[in-house]
């Protein structure tokens, strides 16, 4: 009973670490490539995007360890929804990267799509499981949904340059 705290927190802390190492390695692309995309009027202001993923990263991680801990720990029964959860971890630690970093918004384009499958996957694995945890990725599924859309549109407004070819 005395370690369960522990692992409720490392599982709580574990997205936050992919969130922000993508923060601080892309940090300098913000101001200065990000900002000169044209982006839609709907588009939350830069100050927005912390605050909502450190909620967000908070209760998909404390969900993930309400259904490690319903489930046995890494039991063999845990292998289909924390993998479906880890594969989403994955592709959402690097979209950051791929987006920021690379400045290859197709790339960025597939992983949110693929993200946005997983991320389904992974709660109708819970929801049999956990209707707490399934409940705690339910604003993720929203962000997600905005932030797809907002890839959608900065994908589509801002055509990738080829190489050697000038406007």
């Amino acid at each position: 009973r005395g370690r369960m705290w522990a692992y409720a927190v490392g599982f709580t802390v574990l997205p936050h670490v992919g969130g922000f190492l993508g923060w601080f390695i892309n940090r300098q692309e913000v101001p200065l490539w990000y900002e000169r995309l044209k982006k839609p009027s709907w588009c939350p202001s830069r100050k927005t995007f912390p605050v909502a993923w450190t909620v967000l990263y908070t209760g998909m991680g404390y969900a993930s360890y309400l259904i490690w801990n319903d489930l046995g720990g890494c039991s063999s029964k845990a292998i289909v929804p924390l993998g479906l959860y880890g594969a989403q971890l994955a592709l959402n630690w690097a979209w950051p990267p791929l987006f920021f970093g690379a400045h290859n918004l197709s790339l960025a384009l597939v992983d949110i799509l693929c993200l946005d499958g997983l991320v389904i996957g992974t709660v109708c694995s819970w929801y049999h499981i956990n209707k707490v945890a399934t409940l705690l990725m339910v604003p993720y599924l929203g962000w997600l949904a905005m932030a797809t859309c907002l890839t959608i549109h900065i994908w589509k407004d801002n055509p990738e340059q080829k190489p050697g070819k000038s406007e």
